[in-house]
């Protein structure tokens, strides 16, 4: 007689519904916390009770990294050349950062491609995948954010080992060729925790460190010692994400033009030409697709070749092809907006200064000494002595570039 016939269920089942049970897919709710990690903000003290979040205190911890980055006026580089390398290896399909190594990546990318070419309008960004070994280039260096995009999602595969050596003499290959007025740029976003490279990885490094390519790493694993020498000599910047937000942070740290090297830092003139648009209705021959397209387009002044967009250069007479906006965009790099100071203020029981009551910007209520019912910091502009909060403070000096107090005393 089996133990079925006792009534009496095997061991194994018990085992094997513990397994299921564990295996399960998480709910959607559930998903919602363990992506979003809002426990780590939390913290306690002394006795391991629950402290209330410090809405001033955070705000003055992010102006603390906003003004360390920014540092005094110095000279930087408006027309970059940046090759982003993405380690597509087997270590990017680890899952520690979610959905994963791999996912992560292609979402900051995204973002950071999006960021540097409104931050950096003249400038250009190719994209090289590193798989099997293997650096392939996706993108040329051009100046279209949608087509670097498109390759990027279309190329989303892992697989193999990682080579740093490979990717370097790849993308060196392709700046050494930039006019010596462009910065040339390396930035890698690597998972893997070793790199395996066909030969002497520090030739390649010196190779590029003569060529004036400054090299950054944003890891998603530990510190390697050989990306950290990399960075050191290139003049570069090394740090490791935590979480997924801390990535992105250090992603986009990238996009603002880095302080120009020293040997490269020689002013020259270039000479650029302001394309005319074409008409909607006529009929050319793209000169940088080599096809025939219908309207649109824009025209070099020097040889009246065709392109399809800016800022690039021209296919026939190689002239830098720009327009008037792409300049003004980039004016705000060599004349930033000076960093606001954070003020206390009493009102007086008269009303005598009411105005300072709501935010020059938004108009939104301020904070008040004595009154906790606002929280934040009250932010001053040292020009036009205007009162702004926290979230029109990061609006002025990350996307603006304007204060609107200073522009108003224009007459």
């Amino acid at each position: 007689m089996g133990p079925e016939d006792d009534g009496v269920m095997p061991m194994e089942e018990d085992g094997d519904l513990d397994a299921e049970e564990q295996g399960r897919d998480l709910e959607a709710w559930e998903r919602a916390y363990a992506e979003d990690r809002s426990w780590e903000s939390l913290t306690e003290d002394a006795s391991g009770l629950l402290l209330a979040v410090d809405v001033t205190q955070q705000q003055r911890q992010a102006r603390r990294r906003y003004a360390a980055s920014k540092g005094p006026r110095i000279q930087r580089g408006i027309i970059r050349y940046l090759f982003v390398i993405c380690d597509f290896s087997r270590a990017a399909a680890e899952e520690d950062f979610k959905p994963s190594r791999m996912g992560i990546v292609a979402n900051c990318v995204e973002a950071f491609v999006r960021e540097f070419f409104d931050q950096n309008p003249l400038s250009h960004l190719g994209l090289i995948v590193i798989r099997s070994g293997v650096a392939k280039r996706l993108t040329d260096l051009s100046g279209s954010p949608e087509a670097h995009i498109r390759a990027l999602r279309a190329n989303l595969e892992c697989s193999g080992d990682a080579s740093i050596q490979n990717a370097l003499d790849l993308a060196r290959g392709y700046l050494s060729s930039i006019p010596t007025y462009g910065h040339r740029e390396i930035l890698f976003l690597y998972s893997a925790l070793s790199t395996c490279d066909p030969g002497d990885i520090m030739d390649s490094i010196n190779a590029c460190k003569k060529a004036n390519i400054r090299c950054s790493v944003v890891g998603l694993s530990a510190e390697i010692y050989i990306c950290k020498t990399l960075c050191e000599r290139t003049g570069g910047i090394y740090s490791v994400a935590i979480s997924e937000s801390h990535l992105k942070e250090l992603v986009l740290e990238h996009a603002p033009p880095p302080p120009a090297i020293a040997e490269a830092a020689v002013a020259s003139l270039v000479r650029m030409g302001f394309p005319t648009r074409g008409a909607e209705g006529a009929v050319a021959i793209c000169a940088c697709h080599r096809e025939v397209k219908l309207g649109g387009g824009y025209t070099c002044p020097r040889c009246k070749g065709r392109v399809c967009e800016l800022p690039t250069e021209c296919h026939v007479c190689g002239l830098t092809l720009v327009s008037s906006p792409h300049l003004a965009r980039s004016y705000h790099h060599l004349f930033p907006v000076p960093a606001f100071e954070e003020v206390a203020v009493t009102l007086h029981p008269s009303g005598k200064n009411d105005a300072l009551r709501l935010c020059y910007g938004c108009q939104q209520e301020l904070p008040v000494a004595g009154n906790k019912s606002v929280a934040g910091v009250r932010l001053e502009c040292p020009r036009c002595k205007q009162h702004f909060c926290f979230d029109c403070d990061v609006y002025i000096h990350e996307s603006l570039h304007n204060c609107p107090g200073c522009e108003s005393l224009i007459k």
